[in-house]
């Protein structure tokens, strides 16, 4: 195996873990990944990685020397990218990432148009409810919700979206609506959260800087499974306005403690800082910021 290829493999094994992950991922023999693994070392003459039993650990010089490897390789996908004139046509495989819930509603519609548009281009999705490390897991552009890190990656505000406090029209009926932050303290509260803590705080864009800590009623581990319950009237919520948007506009849920609530949270599309930007990244980049500033302003108008 020539020394690139050992670059990807070791990039591979830092990434999968371990060397049998590294072996499936690549559909190499596991002889073959401690080889290349091996080789470099020796070329090297230091050693890049701590073996145990349970686990591999990166050396100093082998956290040095992953970024380095990283780094060479995307310079040689650059490269590659710009012989074949994936710089000036867009082709090719478009990955992007989103959180779950927007881009099943808004990154999808928008990429299947731009997939219609763009015949020898095709793309992967990957949509979680966590931050995606972009260069580490592959992605190409990504839609990010909430103020941004200083970081190497460019960003396209392209609108914002707002923290809402929700309920059923029937549990207002019943319990009457929250007129202060304060006042949920005597609500069933419906939290969204994976933290296994008996407590959350909702902060909230008045003179209480230390916002009201609150006992759930019942906390969800997904956006889908608190709008649900807040629809069935089991409590208040609080979700982004592009959740609850339809379900407001449906008359399922209504908005309370709208003169609390805190500023917009701004949206970007972002991607990596190249030095090159692929015709398939920046076409989408400039179809899908034009279709999501106009869809979230849209939400806007009925946040105000």
């Amino acid at each position: 195996m020539d020394r690139l290829g050992a670059m990807e493999v070791f990039v591979r094994v830092v990434d999968e873990g371990s060397f049998a992950g590294a072996a499936r991922a690549l559909r190499l023999s596991a002889p073959s990944i401690t080889r290349a693994v091996a080789s470099l070392e020796d070329h090297l003459d230091t050693q890049l990685l701590t073996r145990t039993t349970r686990r591999l650990a990166l050396t100093d010089s082998g956290r040095r020397y992953v970024e380095d490897c990283r780094r060479i390789l995307a310079e040689l996908d650059t490269a590659e990218a710009a012989a074949t004139g994936a710089f000036v046509r867009a082709k090719g495989t478009l990955h992007v990432t989103a959180p779950v819930m927007f881009g099943q509603a808004h990154v999808l519609p928008v990429l299947g148009e731009f997939l219609d548009q763009h015949p020898a281009v095709d793309a992967r999705t990957l949509f979680l409810d966590r931050i995606v490390h972009l260069i580490d897991e592959g992605m190409d552009v990504a839609i990010r919700i909430g103020h941004l890190p200083d970081s190497s990656l460019r960003a396209i505000r392209v609108g914002t979206v707002r923290s809402v406090v929700v309920a059923a029209p029937h549990y207002i009926e019943e319990h009457g609506p929250p007129l202060e932050p304060e006042d949920l303290l005597h609500h069933d509260i419906v939290a969204v959260s994976r933290s296994p803590a008996p407590t959350v705080k909702w902060d909230f864009g008045t003179r209480d800087a230390q916002g009201v800590t609150l006992e759930p009623r019942l906390c969800a581990n997904t956006i889908a499974t608190g709008l649900h319950a807040a629809e069935s009237g089991w409590g208040v919520t609080r979700l982004l306005s592009y959740q609850v948007h339809e379900a407001i506009a449906a008359g399922r849920l209504v908005r309370v403690l709208a003169n609390a609530e805190r500023g917009p949270i701004p949206v970007h599309l972002v991607h990596p800082d190249a030095r090159h930007v692929s015709a398939k990244v920046r076409a989408f980049l400039e179809f899908a910021s034009a279709k999501l500033r106009l869809r979230l302003s849209t939400i806007a108008k009925a946040f105000p």
